[in-house]
This record gives C-alpha cells, structure tokens and sequence, in this order.
C-alpha cells in the first residue's frame, strides 16, 4: 500500500507535487473545500486552525471540489482569489479534485477509506469534511462537514498528532 503522502497531487496552480511535500513533514487536515456553500464560512475557523497550529508542525490542506451542487464552479485563479481576499487563506490549497465516483482522485481514494466516530466510511457527504492526519501520513480521524473546526473533538486530534 502506498503511503498517503506519497500520492500525486497538483497545486492549486497546477504545478505537479505530492501530498507530503504539500505538508512538509507537518500534521495536516485535509478539508474539501467549496467557495459558494452554505459552509464556507468554515475557512475563517481553518484559517484560525492554522494561524494557531501551523507553528507547532501543522498544516489545513484545502482540496477545492465542485461535485456538490456545484459549489467550487470558479478557475484556479478564481478560487485562489476568492480564499485570499474574503477568508485571508494562507494554508495550502490543491487543484480542483472530485472526491466521490469513477473520477474519485487518488487521495481521496485513501482518505474514504476511513471511518468516522460513527464507524461511516465510503464517500465524502458534502463539502468542508474534515481529516486529520498524522506527519508520518497516518489517517487519525475524520469528521463530518458540518463538524465546526473548533469542535472539541477534532482539536484534540489535531493536538494529539502534534509534537510535543
């Protein structure tokens, strides 16, 4: 089995990568993100998430997706301008992916491997759900999208997965 950190992914930009060096050896939370949901609001918490962790070795790694209701319509560069301006996004953020069906990316391949608290894996259910992973790439928990990112549950995983 392939370690999840070395799956192929393209930045936002398009520039060819892999998750771990998106990551940089850092505890991450990979969150599917949309630009015109009903959840978007959620990047100031992330943001927060990773203006508070980012210095203890973590990172938010936002994968753009359009599959539900076609809420991530916009280019790269719309996307890129959107999180900057309205949000002030300074995590990572990848090339717009599809997380569910036959056209499912790699990573998301992996991370739907995974169950929840409620022992659900298998797709992704809407936009902003959340995964917290582990530097060595480890999956450590999955939460559902309206999960708040300062839920007392997935802050704990995140500083579990942290240096100490």
């Amino acid at each position: 089995m392939t370690n999840i950190l070395d799956i192929s992914v393209n930045t936002l930009a398009g520039e060819p990568t892999t998750l771990g060096a998106i990551t940089d050896g850092k505890a991450a939370l990979v969150v599917n993100v949309a630009s015109k949901c009903g959840l978007t609001p959620q990047y100031t918490g992330l943001e927060q998430l990773q203006a508070e962790y980012g210095p203890r070795g973590f990172t938010v790694v936002g994968v753009p997706c359009n599959q539900f209701g076609g809420q991530e319509p916009g280019t790269a560069e719309e996307i890129a301008e959107f999180c900057s301006t309205t949000y002030g996004v300074s995590f990572p953020l990848t090339e717009k992916s599809e997380v569910n069906g036959a056209g499912r990316h790699p990573l998301y391949a992996a991370l739907t491997e995974v169950a929840d608290a409620e022992g659900k894996a298998g797709d992704i259910t809407w936009n902003f759900e959340k995964f917290v992973l582990a530097s060595d790439g480890k999956i450590v928990g999955r939460f559902g999208p309206r999960t708040d990112p300062h839920d007392t549950a997935l802050v704990a995983a995140i500083e579990g997965v942290l240096p100490q």
